[in-house]
């Protein structure tokens, strides 16, 4: 026992020189490295904000060194992610055990970004540590008390971790000081000479594929880390690559701690799992490998939207949210709370029973009254008959005393005459008799009408009397049935508890229901109104834009016709010019031949000049052969000779060698050529069919292995030449006569030698040189053309869609029938607010999407039917990091008019899923 307390002390205070100083402090080093996914701010206190997609509740646990009992083990829960549109938080519990040490705390991170313009962005940052360090007694095992365990305090100490980091669309770069303070608060001091203390540097890159299938819109990140502390450098590299299936892979290396890799996967949209894996090497390749495990839980961000990633997949893909049925109301109630419940009910009813009595007699009120309304009619119909009878009665009084008084003037007159005879008196009387006959029988016809008029009268009296009466006793009746319903009523509700308590509920849920249906009644009257007036006011448009487009039309031809007199007139211009140019080539053509006929001639000479030089050389050197021949060899001369011809068969695979060499730089420079007179035509809009990029790896195998060949041969020939110098000294010793012939031909040989090998050097160095230059010219124009490539699609796209949706609002009429809602495919499902970047040929601003498809047909399909339903300001724009469609008809330069219009939407058919997409560029 006591020897393996030995070994693991000796182990864990070797180890613990990385981590701790004196009296127990332990510095603040969390071994999160190997992650571009989780824990981020750990890296730098920046990445809480930068490149963060989502909030995120975390575990990780590392094991370090696993084949040691007691092996340094980390334990972290985190939650990072932003919370507002330009700020980030994380906050973090860790405990770390180092053997018999540990620490336990908390770490708190908070990041704040300014942008600037389009993709420029600056972040600060900071990491602010709280932990306890000290020893485990726990973990110490002993035979015996040992006095200087309780001389090893426990210490509490702050750290202050700050950051910076500039990021544009792809790359960011950072600073970050590890514990620039840590301060200790037992001793009330700032911890001098922490070993931890360190600057560090970061550049990262973070893209995505554009492809197609299985790897397409790939995210791709990588991590370039350098950390400078007091008394070493460590540089470190983290890559990942992730599929929107849900799965990443990363890799990594670190100069202190080896090498590493990973896996990880979301397992539902939510739930995410990551395991990685580190091998120590160098110093460090003796203690094995390390694991580390994340589980992970995301939550989706309502209010804001970031854009930095696609919405990931999952193994368990997500299931369509049931609307869950009301439960039905519990019938195990405390007694006060069924008395409530009862008292409530009872009130209801009685309200209800109120209500209907009230109604009741509402009805009987109106019809008494248009009963009285009647009389009173009545009434003032026989008052009027009264006064015309009596007015008639008036008249034939008056009609009959002014006869009377006629008569009574007469028989004056006809007293005071001479009297008539006596037939003529008779006449008279007898008329007067017939005239008050007459007067009494109308009075008497007078008499009789007055009567029947007061008896009609009466019988009216009385019949209206009659209606009264039995109006009266109906409203008794009503009354009395009304009181005895509802006692009949309260009687039912006493009885029937539950019963009443179900028809309650159904009540309450069938007024609410009305009241919905009301509510969507009027609504859909007011779309239906709304609809219309929009259709009225757009064929007004119509005509309106008709009219314009007439006019538009005509000046159009005008200038048509006068642009292509213009043009006309241009061309013959051109002709001209071209009829100019091309004799001027013509002539510079027939210089430039001559120039090159010339050269060529020059050159020819200089070549029958050089093969006559090199004849003769060769000549003489037959006659010096020959000599040599005749001439008697010892030993030492024979092996002269026998390396000569080594030296020459060598000298022979150099040239050719030299030769193969020198074809494979000029074809290269050919091509080199080629791609860049295409380049520059394309630029000029020059179409030139481009030569497809062939595969080079086996020419350029084939190169490298030429080149090494010619390395062997070249270091080969010149020990060889040295060797045959060392015979022709070692000759000299036993000639010394440096008259000699075979002496001066081998000096003159090996001086011969030596030049041309200097020549194949120097021809071998400008060669490989040319290839490099080459090389980097060939990669520097297939950018050019990758990437002009790449302009002229993005432009051809935009100008096509251009001419799709103009096409579309001049060939699209309106709709006679109003569009519902159904009618309008929207697409996908958008968060209320996302940001957008590197959009092109769309300025900056917030804009009002209705729609977004990745399918063209899709796209023209909604734009025909929103210009249809009168949306004439209908437009979309393109994004290249989702391939998608985004169809709009509004924007905004700034958030709160953007959403005050989302908020007022209204009831146009297309606005249903209607979302506010940030463009920033």
């Amino acid at each position: 026992m006591k020897n393996i307390f030995i070994v693991i002390a000796l182990f864990f205070g070797t180890e613990h020189l990385l981590y701790a100083q004196e009296d127990g402090v332990v510095s603040f080093n969390l071994p999160v490295r190997n992650s571009l996914k989780f824990n981020r701010f750990l890296i730098n206190p920046t990445f809480s904000f930068v490149r963060e997609q989502s909030t995120i509740v975390s575990f990780y646990n590392k094991r370090q060194w696993v084949q040691f009992d007691n092996a340094p083990q980390t334990y972290l829960v985190s939650y990072s992610g932003r919370f507002r549109e330009n700020e980030g938080i994380s906050v973090g519990l860790f405990q770390q055990n180092y053997g018999v040490l540990t620490t336990f705390g908390a770490v708190a991170n908070f990041a704040h970004n300014v942008m600037f313009q389009e993709d420029s962005n600056l972040t600060f940052g900071m990491n602010v540590g709280f932990y306890k360090s000290g020893l485990d007694k726990g973990k110490v095992i002993t035979n015996y008390p040992d006095p200087s365990l309780e001389s090893i305090p426990s210490n509490a100490l702050i750290t202050v971790n700050p950051g910076i980091n500039y990021g544009t669309a792809f790359l960011d770069f950072g600073l970050s000081i590890n514990n620039l303070i840590l301060y200790n608060l037992k001793t009330s001091k700032v911890v001098e000479d922490d070993p931890e203390q360190s600057i560090q540097a970061h550049i990262m890159h973070t893209g995505y594929l554009d492809t197609y299938g299985f790897f397409d819109k790939s995210k791709f990140s990588a991590l370039l880390k350098t950390e400078v502390k007091k008394d070493k450098t460590v540089v470190s590299g983290l890559m990942m690559f992730a599929i929107p299936k849900g799965i990443w892979a990363q890799a990594g290396y670190n100069s202190v701690y080896g090498i590493s890799g990973g896996l990880g996967l979301n397992i539902t949209p939510k739930i995410s799992l990551e395991y990685n894996f580190e091998k120590g090497m160098g110093n460090l390749s003796n203690f094995g490998s390390s694991h580390e495990i994340v589980f992970a839980y995301k939550f989706k961000s309502s209010s804001y939207y970031y854009g930095d990633d696609e919405e990931e997949g999952a193994i368990i893909s997500p299931t369509e949210v049931r609307k869950s049925v009301p439960a039905k109301e519990s019938s195990i109630l405390s007694p006060e709370d069924a008395q409530k419940l009862k008292e409530l009910k009872l009130a209801l009813a009685a309200q209800k029973e109120e209500r209907r009595l009230q109604k009741l007699k509402e009805i009987a009120d109106a019809a008494a009254k248009a009963k009285a309304d009647s009389l009173n009619q009545t009434k003032l119909a026989a008052d009027a008959k009264a006064k015309a009878d009596a007015l008639a009665k008036a008249k034939l009084a008056a009609d009959a005393k002014a006869k009377a008084d006629a008569l009574a003037k007469a028989k004056i007159a006809t007293d005071t005459k001479p009297k008539p005879d006596a037939l003529a008196q008779a006449k008279l009387a007898a008329d007067a008799k017939a005239k008050a006959d007459a007067l009494a029988q109308a009075k008497l016809a007078a008499d009789a009408k007055a009567k029947a008029d007061a008896l009609a009268q009466a019988k009216i009296a009385a019949d209206a009397k009659a209606k009264a009466d039995a109006l009266a006793q109906a409203k008794l009746d009503t009354d009395n049935k009304a009181k005895a319903d509802a006692l009949a009523q309260a009687k039912l509700a006493a009885d029937a508890k539950a019963k009443a308590d179900a028809l309650a509920q159904a009540k309450l849920a069938a007024d609410n229901k009305a009241k919905a249906d009301a509510l969507a009644q009027a609504k859909l009257d007011t779309d239906n109104k709304a609809k219309a007036d929009a259709l009225a006011q757009a064929k007004l448009d119509a005509d309106a834009k008709a009219k314009a487009d007439a006019l538009a039309q005509a000046k159009l031809d005008a200038d048509n016709k006068a642009k292509a007199d213009a043009l006309a007139q241009a061309k013959l211009a051109a002709d001209a010019k071209a009829k100019a140019d091309a004799l001027a080539q013509a002539k510079l053509d027939a210089d430039n031949k001559a120039k090159a006929d010339a050269l060529a001639q020059a050159k020819l000479a200089a070549d029958d000049k050089v093969k006559a030089d090199a004849l003769a050389q060769a000549k003489l050197d037959a006659e010096n052969k020959a000599k040599l021949a005749a001439t008697p060899k010892d030993a030492t001369t024979k092996s002269m000779d026998d390396l000569s011809k080594l030296v020459e068969e060598s000298k022979n695979t150099q040239q050719q060698l030299l030769m193969r060499l020198g074809e494979t730089v000029a074809n290269k420079e050919k091509d080199l050529k080629e791609l860049k007179e295409e380049n520059d035509l394309s630029e000029k809009g020059i179409f030139k069919e481009p030569k497809p990029f062939k595969s080079v790896s086996a020419e350029n195998n084939a190169l490298e292995a030429l080149k090494l060949e010619l390395v062997e041969v070249n270091k080969t020939q010149t020990v060889k030449i040295r060797e045959l110098e060392n015979l022709y000294k070692e000759r000299l010793k036993k000639v010394p006569n440096k008259d000699d012939e075979t002496n001066q031909y081998y000096l003159k040989a090996i001086e011969t030698l030596k030049q041309e090998q200097l020549k194949v050097l120097q021809s071998n160095t400008n060669l490989i040189a040319s290839l490099e230059k080459i090389k980097t010219d060939t990669e520097i124009e297939k950018k050019r053309r990758i990437k002009r490539a790449g302009f002229e699609n993005d432009q051809s796209r935009y100008l096509k869609d251009k001419a799709t949706l103009s096409l579309i609002k001049e060939k699209t009429a309106f709709s006679s029938v109003p569009l519902k809602a159904e009618d309008f495919d929207s697409g996908d499902e958008q968060s209320t607010m996302q940001i957008l970047k590197n959009i092109k040929n769309v300025e900056s601003g917030y804009y009002l999407v209705v729609a977004v498809h990745d399918n063209v047909a899709k796209r023209d399909e909604f734009l025909t039917k929103a210009v249809a339903a009168g949306q004439t300001n209908i437009d979309f724009f393109y994004d290249i990091n989702t391939s998608k469609y985004f169809i709009y008809y509004n924007k905004f330069d700034n958030i709160e008019e953007a959403k005050k219009a989302l908020e007022s939407k209204g009831s146009k058919p297309y606005n249903g899923k209607m979302s506010l997409a940030k463009i920033e560029n």
